[in-house]
């Protein structure tokens, strides 16, 4: 099986990330149709809940074994990369087991302390799922390490698939039935279940293909060769190493990744809650609930669309940054770095600044009318720190300096609570979403003065005017044509809906095409750039740059 370069590996998670991104809000829209406020709550919470602990059970160690594997196939120790997976199996089936046995029994206490007690059913029906993701959490980790990003993706794609049709499907069955939103609210949650089943089926294809792959490639080396001999060697002492030796590696590795893998959902767990705390002197009861509905609805579904791209960056780049660190390969290194925080920049940027600004529109197509748009706007521009905060925090991963990513996402932890605790009381989750974004700022600062111990990485030089001028010009101009068309739009009395989708894709158009005119015309690309880029960017570029009598390459 051939491997995935940095690139085409990003874009294959990118591409399944967002697939799967839009599956889940296919899945939010009919959800907030069809339940109560009260009903979109429990669904919230417990689905908010599942998330933070299986980043808890399995967000560091996937990570830990895509590196661990990928830096002994770079030294030529297959065969104790082999001995790897089948501990991590082995420890994904044990956490399975307690994760889910723990949340069924504890889940009445867990929906009693968010003020939410009927959410208690939709968190007792996610725990079967936590049986089955660990293990293919560990399976992902192993295929990242061996750089081969397509299994990944393509569970990822299925799991969603079963997820949403299942869950949407058992949910209208509920209320077809007449047993109430918080039962439907349960059902909707029980589709992780089946998402799970999809999931690992695509990866134990994947994992039979490789097999065969690998033993195919073994049998073709005669018996006597050296290759054969190291690899007979390798076996011998692989099987000699105990598994308590390689959890010991893993969890040195894993504990600090789980702190800073955990950080977004942890965030938006602490904000459910505190929210509802912090709510006396800002909100009613009532209105906190609502709010907490557009908060986790429609909020959370749109501002997981942006660090797309930055989520699968920071998962490819760890085994590449790993592999060349491993044998001192220093200007890759800092090539790879390079290139993974320009592709951000680029692109992450100016996705979430787009989706912010047209957030009016966006959160009236998508659903029930355009209230909540101001929280989707907010939440949705700190985005933008939070896909730095993530492709930093991968990076210091694959040098090998989790814990130093550990401690400054502490440190940005401990500050997010702090100014939680001043702003929410006055500006309510307007408050708690300003105390994030100033979270994921010193988490990014911090981790870059790391980095810069470690990398001599260039990521703009003195582009950063122009690029802001590129990005600032763009959005700005993207704003005005969506404000002006649905105030224009509105004379002609159409459909809502019809009239936030022609301001949307008109304003689309005039934000790339002004933004992509302008990274040229202000030379903040490069023909150096453009030779790193995909094949169908590079061509895209070659005609602007065409166009502007300027060589691409």
């Amino acid at each position: 099986m051939k491997k995935d370069s940095l690139i085409k590996g990003t874009l294959i998670l990118a591409m399944a990330a967002l697939v799967a991104r839009m599956l889940g809000i296919f899945q939010r829209v009919p959800l907030e149709h069809m339940l109560s406020k009260e009903g979109l709550a429990s669904f919230t919470v417990s689905n908010n809940l599942y998330l933070t602990l299986l980043i808890v059970a399995t967000g560091g160690i996937p990570s830990a074994i895509s590196k661990m594997v990928s830096e002994r196939y770079a030294l030529g120790r297959q065969q104790e990369a082999q001995r790897i997976y089948k501990a991590a199996l082995l420890f994904g089936l044990v956490t399975g087991l307690i994760l889910s046995t723990l949340l069924y029994v504890f889940a009445e206490q867990l929906a009693v302390s968010q003020d939410l007690p009927d959410a208690v059913f939709a968190i007792r029906a996610i725990a079967p799922t936590l049986l089955l993701f660990p293990l293919i959490a560990m399976m992902r980790g192993y295929f990242q390490g061996r750089q081969l990003m397509m299994a990944g993706g393509l569970s990822q794609i299925m799991e969603q698939i079963m997820r949403v049709v299942v869950g949407v499907g058992l949910a209208i069955l509920v209320l077809a039935w007449g047993w109430g939103d918080q039962l439907a609210a349960a059902a909707a949650s029980f589709g992780n279940f089946f998402g799970a089943i999809g999931a690992i089926l695509v990866m134990v294809w994947y994992a039979v293909k490789l097999r065969r792959t690998d033993k195919l490639e073994m049998d073709n080396w005669p018996a006597e060769s050296e290759a054969a001999k190291t690899i007979a060697l390798q076996k011998a002492e692989a099987s000699r190493i105990p598994f308590r030796a390689i959890y010991r590696e893993i969890f040195s590795i894993s504990i600090p990744i789980v702190v800073t893998a955990i950080t977004v959902q942890l965030i938006y767990m602490v904000d459910n809650y505190l929210l509802m705390k912090l709510r006396a002197g800002v909100y009613s009861y009532n209105q906190a609930i609502e709010i907490l509905a557009d908060f986790g609805g429609k909020a959370q579904s749109i501002a997981g669309i942006p660090p797309i791209l930055a989520i699968a960056l920071s998962t490819s780049i760890i085994p590449v940054i790993s592999s060349a660190f491993s044998v001192r390969n220093m200007s890759e290194v800092n090539r790879q770095t390079s290139l993974v925080m320009r592709i951000v920049l680029f692109t992450g940027i100016p996705a979430a600044l787009t989706l912010a600004v047209l957030a009016y529109s966006v959160t009236g197509l998508l659903f029930t009318g355009p209230q909540g748009s101001g929280i989707v706007a907010a939440l949705t521009a700190g985005t933008i720190f939070q896909a730095t905060m993530m492709i930093s925090n991968s990076v210091l991963s694959g040098l090998g300096r989790p814990r130093l990513a550990m401690y400054n996402t502490l440190i940005g932890i401990g500050l997010k609570l702090v100014a939680s605790f001043v702003l929410a009381p006055i500006f309510g989750i307007y408050g708690l979403i300003a105390a994030s974004t100033l979270c994921f700022i010193f988490i990014t600062w911090f981790n870059l003065q790391s980095i810069r111990t470690y990398v001599q990485f260039n990521v703009l030089g003195r582009r950063w005017m122009p690029y802001m001028a590129a990005v600032l010009l763009s959005m700005a101009a993207g704003w005005g044509v969506d404000k002006g068309l649905r105030w224009l739009l509105e004379g002609f009395e159409l459909p809502a809906r019809l009239a936030y989708l022609i301001s949307l894709i008109v304003a689309g158009v005039v934000i790339g095409g002004l933004y992509l005119g302008l990274l040229i015309l202000l030379r903040v690309v490069t023909p150096e750039d453009v030779k790193t880029f995909p094949g169908p960017l590079r061509k895209l570029f070659a005609k602007l740059f065409r166009l502007t009598g300027r060589a691409a390459v």
